[in-house]
């Protein structure tokens, strides 16, 4: 090299680092493999052959999605390995709600200076999320991108393919009056509200130590906003093979408002009755310390259901049996009555 000649890593990206971070990442990421998995990490594209003998008429079914403002949380408090987890949950679970079962996930991570660190705990939590779900992470890209975000700062998205087979797709088409209506709960904000939460709680100073014991929560601040996102994988497939649901729900931006109408027929509403559950303590939180009035926090967050599913009404027995005997703790959170696609709340 020429001397004073300059180089790519005075520019702010560093190969080396990127070679590091691809070594320590190796073998995060084969434990998420399996036998339809055709080549190993380091190709330019990621090679998947699943069982086509098992569907009768195989259809893909695709989504992505990104993590979000809670981003801002992941910084502030150095923890990194938990985002990753919320990323696949929340895909696996979108695809879930057309009866797809995964198969496997690509991510993006982009940051301005690549701290290998950093990135090996996001990968972590990757490759954690995706082997809940039984899926593979067979591909991604670590973008280095001086001048384009703050120090310390990175983006995180991902896309999921999933299969079903075209006779069981799951589109709410069938759903009928009489309906039950089941919930399963949340862990909490998942991925949703964090950009009201931060203006509400963090940014006037009021709970700027996020470590700090916040007694109606029962755990520090960051502790809550860090909880994972559920994924809903395992109950959800154990109950399609033992009853045919009707239509699923995946309860993010929206709530629970602008979610259920996108699977309801236009002349049915769901009817949901607002006293069969308690709000967790960090939606009562954010609602006393904005003042927040009630249809906008259903609007905004998930409220503690964190999926809605609907069967017919001679299924539901059978559905919170097959809900409760895979931990979950279902109730039915209300019924679908005759009118126009939309949600109606009873108090």
């Amino acid at each position: 090299m020429p001397e004073g000649a300059f180089t790519y890593k005075q520019a702010g990206v560093d190969i080396d680092a990127a070679s590091s971070l691809k070594r320590r990442i190796v073998p995060i990421v084969r434990s998420t493999f399996s036998a339809a998995v055709l080549q190993d990490i380091g190709l330019f594209g990621g090679l998947f052959k699943f069982d086509v003998q098992r569907f009768s008429e195989p259809v893909l079914v695709s989504s992505v999605d990104g993590v979000g403002t809670k981003l801002k949380i992941a910084f502030a408090t150095g923890r990194h390995n938990t985002v990753g987890i919320d990323l696949v949950s929340h895909c696996v679970n979108d695809i879930l709600m057309q009866g797809a079962q995964p198969l496997f996930f690509l991510d993006y991570l982009a940051m301005g200076k690549l701290d290998v660190a950093v990135a090996e705990q996001v990968v972590a939590g990757l490759a954690e999320g995706c082997r809940a779900a039984g899926c593979a992470l067979i591909g991604g890209e670590t973008a280095e991108m001086p001048d384009f975000y703050a120090p310390g700062e990175y983006d995180l998205a991902g896309t999921i393919i999933g299969v079903v087979d075209k006779d069981k797709i799951i589109d709410g088409s069938s759903i009928k009056e009489g309906d039950s209506i089941v919930a399963l709960k949340s862990s909490g904000l998942h991925t949703n509200g964090y950009s009201l939460v931060r203006k509400l709680l963090i940014e006037p100073g009021k709970y700027d130590l996020l470590n700090d014991h916040i007694p109606a929560l029962r755990k520090t601040l960051a502790d809550e906003l860090l909880m994972p996102h559920r994924c809903y994988a395992k109950p959800i497939r154990a109950l399609l093979d033992r009853i045919s649901i009707q239509g699923m729900a995946h309860i993010t931006g929206g709530g629970l408002t602008d979610n259920i109408p996108r699977i309801l027929p236009k002349t049915l509403d769901a009817e949901i009755h607002l006293n069969t559950w308690r709000p967790l303590p960090i939606f009562e939180l954010i609602q006393r310390e904005g003042n927040i009035a009630r249809d906008e926090m259903l609007r905004t967050f998930n409220m503690g259901v964190g999926l809605v599913l609907i069967v017919s009404r001679d299924d539901e027995a059978a559905a919170l049996q097959s809900l409760k005997k895979d931990g979950e703790e279902p109730w039915i959170i209300g019924r679908i009555t005759p009118g126009a696609g939309t949600v109606k709340y009873i108090s």
